[in-house]
């Protein structure tokens, strides 16, 4: 078997474990292997090939971390809709509790999907009866902000 189809099967190898790792990181290396075949092909030493396979591999995820795909998104969970579906959703608050000493915020119990649930208010300002809207989960604790 040529040194190319070597590659090509090495890089087929790759590619497959890609799929299970759910990342692009392997592709990017599938791509150096895919430039050592083609170097390969052409007539090069096995040196140059992996030489070319290694610097290719190496750029190609360097380019992939400094894109948009490679970046780690850092969300808060606890304020993620993507993650909890409960972010926005809107809960009636009845009556607050007067806020208690030591500058925390006022809470109240409302019923929320069939259960009672302890709520918060998210920012300073009156606390007043109505329609609020959920930003937060801490627990079993709703913080909620206005409507807007």
């Amino acid at each position: 078997m040529a040194q190319w189809m070597i590659w090509l099967v090495a890089a087929g190898a790759v590619v497959i474990l890609e799929l299970f790792s759910g990342t692009f990181y392997l592709l990017m290396i599938a791509i150096g292997i895919i430039a050592g075949a083609a170097v390969a092909y052409a007539g090069g030493t096995l040196e140059v090939q992996l030489i070319v396979a290694a610097v290719v591999g190496l750029l190609a995820t360097i380019i992939l971390r400094h894109s948009k795909l490679g970046r780690i998104n850092r969300t808060d969970s606890a304020r993620d809709p993507n993650v909890n579906l409960d972010i926005g959703q809107a809960i009636t608050v009845d009556a607050w509790q007067s806020a208690p000493a030591g500058g925390m915020r006022p809470t109240a119990r409302v019923m929320y999907r069939g259960a009672l649930w302890d709520v918060e208010l998210a920012h300073e300002g009156p606390a007043t009866p109505g329609q609020y809207v959920i930003r937060e989960m801490q627990g079993s604790r709703l913080i909620v902000g206005s409507h807007r």
